[in-house]
């Protein structure tokens, strides 16, 4: 209803006193901006520009910086001067806002006769605006409603608390008269970026193309013009927020290469400058690697010494690497990697995408893609002893089979292994990769199966 209301008042666009109205002028009033976006979601802003001051106390204005600003982080640097009082003003300029700061004063309504085009004016007062537009019109009190006749309001002034943009005002003693060069710094959330990794696999080559992509996220309310930025790969203090991860990083990586670091951090400057607009995503590519090494695999995690009534898929998983010899080359920063593959026309085809963390280059990756429709595995329990009251003996079988027309190798993994478990008899070697997890490498034939099994010996 109060939208409707406001509607019917402020048809066209309300009309202020132009002296009243320096805010409202258009047009950006930052200077040169310098971003630092972090992947938690927060940002650096480095604002530099000129400021005309008179000796003395000065009290200067900045529109047009973040809307999410936090006002406690804001430092002002120039030569000669010193801050003295800041004020950050976001109560923002809107027909709804203007409507309430004029409660108890004066505005002019113009009514236009639909039928002649005549207007008409006469002074009102404002007297609520709680869901509605109450009026005092003379002698008589007038509630305006959204009934399709035209009429506007005129204000004779802009509210001194009202900016059309968000403001902050810093309040600075000046040692000198003149016009300094200042930089105007703060931390602002809301202004993020992302890492997205395109990759195409060609199974038949055991190789992909992998690009990386920098996607920018502004809801900051404020657009960062024609800005230097640099991106942060790294989880700084201070940020909140949480981490989902999925990929997994088999080995972690000991290489390093000659991209710039700010102390456990990796710097991404784009080479260009650009605009970060308000409610806008943009993508830069960072990151461009033709025919790196990478092989597809099969993998079954049984989670518990059980069975599965139903044979259930392996995931299906992409294996490759960062290292600079036979992989990409390059530290990875957390994001999603896409993949795709080409079908028999020669198309490529989604097939599946994870979460990686912030991955050193050299690093053995995993990537899980998705659910294998042919390679299945069905667990069971053969037996289940009890030795004593701290020792169980269980016999498991796992039935691995393959409806591919080419062989296949599958991991297959038995997890949570707790206490003090041994392997007394099993099928086919196995490796102990934790101490609560053993691994097989399966192999197995086309179009066929095979039957692993494996005695545990548990002693808690």
């Amino acid at each position: 209803m109060r939208a409707l209301v406001m509607m019917a008042v402020l048809a066209g666009s309300a009309t202020i006193a132009p002296v009243q109205a320096q805010d409202a002028v258009l047009g950006n009033a930052q200077g040169d901006v310098a971003v630092t976006i972090y992947n938690n979601g927060q940002s650096l802003v480095q604002d530099d520009r000129q400021l005309a001051v008179t000796r003395g106390r000065n009290r200067i204005e900045f529109p047009d910086v973040s809307a999410r600003i936090r006002p406690e982080t804001v430092t002002l640097s120039g030569p000669g001067i010193g801050i003295v009082e800041q004020n950050f003003d976001f109560d923002l300029l809107t027909p709804d806002k203007l409507m309430d700061k004029a409660v108890g004063q004066q505005i002019t309504l113009i009514r236009t006769n639909p039928a002649t085009g005549a207007e008409r004016s006469e002074r009102a007062k404002v007297l609520a605006a709680n869901g509605g537009i109450v009026l005092q019109v003379g002698e008589r009190i007038e509630v305006l409603r959204d009934d399709g006749l035209p009429v506007r309001a005129v204000f004779d002034r802009l509210p001194p608390n009202l900016r059309a943009r968000p403001t902050l005002s810093v309040t600075v003693d000046a040692a000198d008269a003149g016009t300094i060069p200042a930089r105007l710094s703060y931390l602002t959330p809301n202004l993020g970026w992302t890492a997205d990794y395109v990759a195409l696999f060609d199974a038949a080559k055991g190789a992909m193309d992998i690009q990386g992509w920098v996607t920018l996220t502004n809801s900051t309310g404020t657009t960062f013009t024609n800005a230097r930025t640099l991106l942060v790969a790294g989880n700084p203090g201070g940020g909140g927020g949480f981490r989902q991860l999925a990929g997994t990083m088999d080995s972690a990586g000991t290489e390093s290469n000659d991209r710039e670091r700010l102390g456990d951090y990796y710097l991404y400057p784009l080479a260009e400058r650009t605009t970060i607009a308000n409610a806008q995503q943009k993508q830069v590519s960072f990151l461009d690697v033709k025919g790196a090494p990478a092989r597809s695999t099969y993998e079954f995690v049984n989670r518990w010494l059980g069975s599965s009534t139903d044979p259930v898929s392996t995931a299906s998983v992409l294996r490759f690497s960062t290292s600079r010899q036979g992989g990409l080359g390059d530290q990875l920063p957390a994001g999603t990697i896409r993949v795709y593959m080409r079908d028999a026309r020669g198309d490529p085809q989604f097939i599946g995408e994870n979460r990686i963390d912030h991955t050193p280059m050299g690093s053995n990756m995993s990537l899980r893609t998705g659910d294998a429709f042919d390679v299945k595995v069905q667990t069971t329990v053969v037996s289940r002893t009890r030795k004593s009251d701290s020792r169980w003996v269980t016999k498991m079988k796992y039935v691995v089979t393959n409806a591919r027309p080419q062989a296949a190798t599958v991991l297959v993994a038995q997890d949570g292994l707790y206490g003090d478990v041994r392997i007394s008899d099993e099928s086919l070697k196995s490796e102990r990769v934790s101490a609560d997890r053993v691994e097989w490498q399966v192999p197995v034939p086309a179009n066929g199966k095979v039957e692993l099994t494996a005695t545990f010996d548990t002693r808690y």
